[in-house]
């Protein structure tokens, strides 16, 4: 059986996401059970309205909710005392793509801050970025570029949002806006890119 206290999460953090104009890119969501540990995962991925598919810029989100949190947060639905509150692990990933030439790494990290925007108590942190380089079967047809961002952090889940799960859509509301903010910034960007695939909207 699911905690609903997680699929409440996805589905604040989801609502939140689309109130701020993000485009869900659903052949990308997925709901993972790890049959050997338990941890349940949330996965998807989000674009600007009006982007072309796959979009220059996305934030690529994870949420995890580890075995240990569930059997803590299951243990205080039984009124039983909590070592530690249970957490939902977060990962957002902002990814630039299609990219006609290597990124410069440090432009894009001038315009993305080094924390995300409070979720509840805590701020994600950045991570290093990784840049990917990709060729064709035919390697005439130059390479195509792509540059990730990361960040990492934790929602805890304290006494007083288990007692009023409302709470999480009042803790989620500003990571639609942040997440939608720093997309804009990465798109603003002057910045050579392919040109989209026959196939693909222009």
């Amino acid at each position: 059986m699911l905690d609903h206290v997680f699929t409440d999460a996805i589905g604040a953090l989801r609502e939140n996401l689309e109130d701020n104009r993000l485009e869900p890119l659903t052949d990308e969501e997925r709901f993972l059970s790890d049959v050997l540990l338990g941890d349940l995962t949330w996965q998807t991925s989000y674009g600007l309205w009006g982007e072309t598919n796959p979009p220059r810029v996305q934030a690529d989100i994870t949420l995890e909710w580890p075995t240990w949190a569930q059997s803590s947060y299951r243990s205080w639905c039984r009124e039983e005392e909590i070592a530690d509150p249970p957490v939902i692990n977060i990962e957002i990933v902002l990814r630039v793509q299609r990219l006609a030439e290597p990124p410069d790494v440090a432009s894009f990290l001038r315009v993305l801050p080094e924390q995300s925007t409070l979720v509840g108590g805590h701020a994600l942190e950045r991570s290093g970025p990784r840049v990917e380089i990709g060729y064709e079967d035919d390697l005439e047809e130059g390479a195509e570029h792509a540059i990730e961002i990361g960040y990492e952090g934790v929602y805890e889940l304290d006494e007083g949002t288990l007692a009023k799960p409302d709470l999480l859509d009042d803790h989620f509301a500003s990571m639609g806006g942040w997440i939608s903010s720093v997309l804009v910034r990465l798109g603003d960007l002057k910045l050579n890119y392919l040109p989209p695939e026959e196939d693909e909207p222009a």
